[in-house]
């Protein structure tokens, strides 16, 4: 089941559909925070959307790595888990300040959004988040053509393991895009017209 509004503060259940329709509100949104699963497409699809949408785009993991100067996968080599979800939701906290500078799109890794200090962060700063789904099978083939290390990845059952333990967590994001077979120029599309933004 998803959630649609009713009113701006009224969340009702409403049958599930692959874009949650929303009502205008009063003010637009200044950044957008997409989230999902490896290989949902975060990055391609914050890419596409922040083109359509005149905005800029930016991966969260990339200011991590800025910050710290060194990969996401050295992080976790040299310094494990722990150290990069404290640097993951310092990174976010600094975006989150930065709202009122120039729109944006922005791309949170995988984990960021099943961990509470971050999830308590968004809901206090009241941004749109739109959780990009798709089948755990098609997500790992799209990371498997991927070039990038993935530190979380491992095999396809481990991956899908991973996928269902942080699934329920993406699903308390407002609105939900189902993404399986869809180019990302159309997800975009659907995620622009879901938040009213065109």
């Amino acid at each position: 089941m998803q959630k649609t509004l009713a009113r701006d503060d009224e969340p009702l259940v409403s049958a599930r559909a692959s874009v949650t329709p929303v009502t205008r509100r009063s003010t637009d949104p200044r950044v957008v925070f997409l989230v999902g699963f490896m290989g949902a497409g975060k990055t391609t699809v914050g890419r596409a959307l922040a083109q359509r949408l005149g905005w800029t785009f930016e991966d969260l993991d990339d200011r991590i790595e800025l910050l710290q100067r060194r990969s996401i996968a050295e992080i976790f080599r040299e310094s494990g888990e722990a150290e990069f979800r404290r640097a993951e939701t310092a990174a976010l906290r600094q975006v989150i300040s930065e709202q009122g500078s120039s729109p944006r799109v922005v791309a949170l890794g995988g984990g960021a959004f099943v961990q509470a200090e971050n999830v308590a962060l968004l809901d206090g700063a009241g941004v749109p988040i739109v959780f990009l789904d798709g089948p755990a099978q098609e997500l790992f083939r799209r990371c498997e053509t991927e070039p990038r290390e993935r530190p979380l990845r491992g095999d396809q059952t481990q991956f899908c393991e991973l996928y269902n333990q942080r699934r329920p967590y993406y699903l308390k994001a407002l609105w939900h895009i189902e993404t399986a077979g869809k180019d990302q120029a159309t997800i975009a599309a659907e995620v622009a017209c879901s938040l009213g933004l065109e």
